[in-house]
Parts: C-alpha cells; structure tokens; sequence
C-alpha cells in the first residue's frame, strides 16, 4: 500500500508497522538473490576506479589530456540522468526486468568505448555505457531492498561489503597492470562476458510486482529538462577558467541558462502528480538532509578517486601499476569503514551516527594531503584514514532512505541515492577537474604527461594540493549536513 505524504512523526511509525509484518528473510532466499545481483553490484563498482589509472594512458593515446575528466563525467551525467527513471521503470514494470535492461545498455556502452578513435568518441561511447550503468545500482539495491527487511539488511552488509571489496581493489590494480601490459581497451572488453553471465543470472529470479500508480507517465519533458541542465551546468564547470573567462559573457550565457533551465524544471515538477525527480521522498527531512550529505560527500570522494592516480603519475612521475597500487589503502579503508559501520548499525540500530564520526576523519586525512609533500607512504596512509570516513556514509544512507520511503517506494528510494551519489560524482569530477586544469596550464599538463621539466611538475603538484584542500573544505560541509538528519532507527 502506497505510504501517505506524512508529517514527520507518520514517517518514523511507518517503518515500525512494515517491520512488524515481515519476518526473517530465509537465508537461502537471500543466497538466490545474492548470486544474482552481485555482478552487477561488482560491475557498477569497479567501473568507479577502473579508468582511474588507465586516464594518462587514454590521454597519451588519444590526445586532449584536458578533456580526459569527461571520460568519468560523461559516465557519471548520463547515470545521474537515468537513476531516478530507472526507479520509476522498477517500480511500475519491474525491478528485475529493469535491471535487465540497465544490463543490455552497459555492454553496448562498453563495446563502443573499446572501439573509440579518438577522445570525443570515447566520452560519447562512455555516456552511452552511463545510460546503462545508472541502473546497475538502483536496481540492484532495490531488489535487495524487496527481499531482505530493513533490520536484517546490516547483517548481510558483510556479503555485498565482499562484493564492493573485490571491485574496488581489483579496479585500480586491473586497470593499471592492463594498462601497462596491454591496452587500455581491453578494460571495456571484458564487461562484456560480465554482463552477459549478469544477465542470465537476474533472468533467473522471480518476476518482481509492480507498483504503479493510476495515470502514473514517464514525465519526459522533466527528464529533457534535466539532462539539458546537468550537462549545460556540468560543461560550464568544466570549461569556465581555462577555456573562456568566468565572467566573460559565454560563461555568463551558459551559467544563465542552465539556471533558468532548473528554474523551468523545479515549476515543471513541483505541478507533476508523479514527477520525474522523486520530489516527494526530499520533502521529509531524513532523506533531503541524507541526500545532501550524500552528494558532498562523494563529490570530494570521486575527485579523490579519479584524480589521485593522474596527480602521482603526473606528479611522482610513477607508472600505472604504482598509481594503482596506491589506491589500494583507499579503497581497502573504503571497504573496511562500510564493513565496520554495518555491524555497529546491526547492533545499534542508528544508520544516521556513523557519518557524524566519519566524515570530519575525511576532511583531516584531505587538508593533510594537500599540505604534505606526497609521498608513497604519506598518500598510503592518508588513503587508508579517507576511505574509513567514507566508508560510513553510503550503507547508512541506503538504510535510513529506504527505511523512511517505505517497501512500496523502495525503487525511487534507490534512485534518490543513487541521484544524489551521481550528482555529487559529476560535479567533484568536473569541479576537482576544473580547478586543477584552471590553476596549470596547457603546456605544463603536457610536460608533466611526458616527464618534461621540474618547474612543470612542481606547479602542476601545486595545483592538485589546493584540489586536495577544496575537497576538504567540503567535506567539513558535508560532516555538517550530517548532523541535521533527524533520529532514525531501523
């Protein structure tokens, strides 16, 4: 039964009433489900730290080492645009059929990112395997969410925290030994088989029930207006500052009319019955506060992912293997902070702490990497204390989302996660890119890709240690947020 629009106290009794109707999920029941949704689990993640390494070899092979952010912001625009459809499309068609689908639309994606001839085609091949990549998640989340009940979610935490541990440390390693060994298009190959065995496997469940609502559309006029605000917004980002002035009047026209065009969009939904963006989940406080900690959070975190490999072969003159190599304490932190904060919320039943503690390690661990020289230990270590703070927000978001929205929501509650996360990915990238390719310019980026002269790779150190700094800064913003969300308890 569809949840009313609560007040806040009707929205922490929901969830005690849905608890009190579900018993234990049987554990070979969620062995099924598990061995399903996996791989499509351990494919949305590894696409996250799997180019990392690989961006100066890209660049050297296809040129335009500035236009290299969009390899990750192009991915990461066309998942923010499909994250909150594919919420819709699961729960009025489907999750599993959904997730299918998300399936099919990455393995194309990728077939045409290991075909690319040049850089503009593989950030189109990259949108493309993005308009399949932002369902990945969503739908694997929700199903997870259809069959495991909120209070026994944390204890199962461990098995998906495995999933995610195996992607992010084989991501950056796999990228960077095939990088140095073979091509970097083979990284794009190999998705191929993945998805297929994927797919077959999620044929395999049960048909999921639908929840449509009575007239629900698909509100594509909000889903145009979206696509064209993020992508105007997220270019101007992206170029003011290097290619043209900030104030120079085709950074004023371009800023000007992705504003009007969020304008037209926020009086387009707040009139839909069943808009396109999930309005209704951000009006409760829990969720609009959770997402907004969500989206700065891991805005400093993809800018740390992405850009820490390109700063030490840039920076340290170090290979792709070595770049890789130095990613593994963040994304072992990442993994052992997620694993930790699920078993203290199995315990305690508080998914909304664990960010208040994190997040504040993060800033430290960022101001210090942009104050220190970087070297190898320094940026290990760092990393390690990174991904412990990051590694509390995202299992907890996912609980007190899903837990506030309710079972019959549980596609759009997916969605706004996965919304904000992309969100807060495409503007770090594209921001974090930014600033670093404002502040050294065209000619000491190329010396430094090639090994050219000190004072280019002292200058271009320079500008990813303020980067670092910025990240910082917002991640204290983000630490802050997180103390707004109210009391929730799964």
């Amino acid at each position: 039964m569809e949840l009313p629009e609560p007040s806040p106290p009707a929205a922490a009794a929901s969830p005690a009433v849905s608890r009190a109707a579900e018993g234990p999920v049987p554990f070979r029941r969620f062995v099924q489900l598990f061995t399903a949704v996996m791989l499509p689990i351990f494919l949305a993640a590894i696409d996250q730290t799997l180019l990392a390494t690989a961006t100066p070899a890209i660049a050297r092979d296809l040129g335009d080492l500035r236009a290299s952010a969009w390899i990750a912001v192009g991915y990461l625009l066309a998942s923010t645009i499909m994250a909150p459809l594919y919420g819709r499309l699961g729960d009025r068609y489907g999750r599993r059929d959904a997730l299918v689908a998300a399936l099919g639309l990455f393995a194309l994606g990728s077939a045409a990112c290991a075909a690319a001839q040049g850089m503009w085609w593989l950030i189109a091949a990259r949108m493309l395997q993005g308009l399949g990549g932002g369902g990945l998640m969503v739908m694997s989340q929700a199903l997870i969410g259809e069959v495991v009940p909120p209070r026994q979610r944390p204890r199962f935490q461990a098995y998906f925290g495995v999933v995610f541990m195996l992607a992010s440390i084989t991501g950056p390693v796999m990228g960077g030994l095939v990088v140095s060994s073979f091509s970097w298009r083979w990284l794009f190959v190999v998705n191929l088989p993945l998805a297929a065995i994927a797919a077959w496997r999620v044929l395999r469940l049960s048909k999921s029930p639908r929840h449509a609502a009575q007239g629900q559309s698909h509100d594509v006029p909000g889903v145009l207006l979206f696509a064209a605000m993020a992508g105007l917004a997220l270019l101007w980002l992206t170029l003011a500052g290097h290619r043209f002035a900030w104030l120079s009047l085709s950074s004023l026209a371009m800023a000007g009319t992705a504003l009007l065009l969020g304008v037209l969009l926020a009086r387009r939904e707040r009139t839909q019955a069943h808009p396109f963006l999930p309005l209704e989940l951000l009006r409760l406080p829990a969720i609009a506060w959770t997402s907004l900690t969500v989206t700065l959070s891991t805005a400093s975190m993809f800018a740390l992912v992405f850009f820490l490999p390109v700063y030490l072969q840039l920076g340290n003159h170090g290979d792709a293997a070595h770049a890789g190599l130095l990613l593994l304490p963040l994304t072992g932190g990442l993994v052992l902070g997620s694993n930790l904060t699920g078993r203290l919320v199995a315990k305690t039943g508080r998914p909304d702490r664990p960010p208040r503690y994190g997040l504040p390690l993060v800033a430290l661990a960022l101001l210090l990497l942009g104050l220190l020289p970087g070297g190898s230990w320094a940026v290990g270590l760092l990393g390690v204390f990174a991904g412990l703070g990051f590694g509390t927000v995202m299992p907890t978001s996912q609980l007190v989302i899903q837990t506030v929205a309710g079972r019959t929501r549980l596609g759009a509650a997916a969605a706004t996660v996965s919304l904000a996360r992309s969100i807060g990915a495409s503007v770090g990238t594209a921001v974090f890119g930014a600033l670093v390719f404002g502040l050294a310019s065209s000619a000491e980026l190329q010396a430094a890709l090639h090994g050219g002269s000190a004072a280019a790779t002292l200058q271009v150190t320079q500008a990813f240690h303020l980067a670092f700094m910025a990240a910082g800064a917002l991640t204290l913003i983000a630490a802050w947020a997180c103390t707004r969300v109210p009391r929730v308890e799964i």
